[in-house]
């Protein structure tokens, strides 16, 4: 089993944020695929069982090339249905749309019929992980988290674990 850890990252810091949330995947015990938008394939969609997308701030929604994933794998939607879907996002201002940002992913993610869900209780139980700049030290332990929860939900929809509460 696999979790698709997909990111835009222009500067850097939303690649730093993507690979802690891999970490978190790979620390509940599921492959984490790391791949940027210029890497990512069909069938990486195809053979994960959850995708994690992440991308810096563009005028309040994810970057083009991002979008550019989603609407080019559109053919993968009817498999893509049932699988787990979250988001993080970068900013440069702390009030700079990264929320908007998370959402414009989840919306994505929900028209690819996919089960979305943002970060834990735990972490800062909103719509995803985001964060201003480079991540900091508690950015990177709540996208560990999302990692976890995402791996561990697939885990979940595969019928190998059973759901409990933390």
């Amino acid at each position: 089993m696999q979790v698709l850890v997909l990111y835009y990252s222009k500067g850097g810091s939303t690649r730093k944020l993507a690979e802690v949330i891999a970490q978190g995947v790979e620390a509940a015990g599921v492959h984490a695929v790391l791949k940027s938008t210029q890497e990512v394939t069909k069938e990486d969609f195809l053979n994960s069982a959850g995708v994690i997308a992440g991308s810096p701030v563009y005028f309040g929604v994810m970057a083009a090339d991002l979008k550019r994933v989603f609407d080019e794998f559109i053919s993968t939607r009817r498999q893509m249905e049932n699988k787990v879907g979250a988001a993080f996002a970068t900013g440069g201002h702390n009030s700079g749309g990264k929320e908007t940002t998370i959402f414009s992913i989840l919306q994505c993610m929900m028209i690819y019929g996919m089960i979305v869900v943002g970060d834990p209780m735990n972490a800062s139980g909103h719509y995803g992980v985001a964060c201003v700049g480079s991540p900091t030290d508690e950015a990177k332990d709540y996208g560990h988290k999302l990692g976890v929860r995402v791996a561990e939900l697939c885990k979940v929809i595969d019928g190998k674990i059973k759901l409990t509460k933390p």
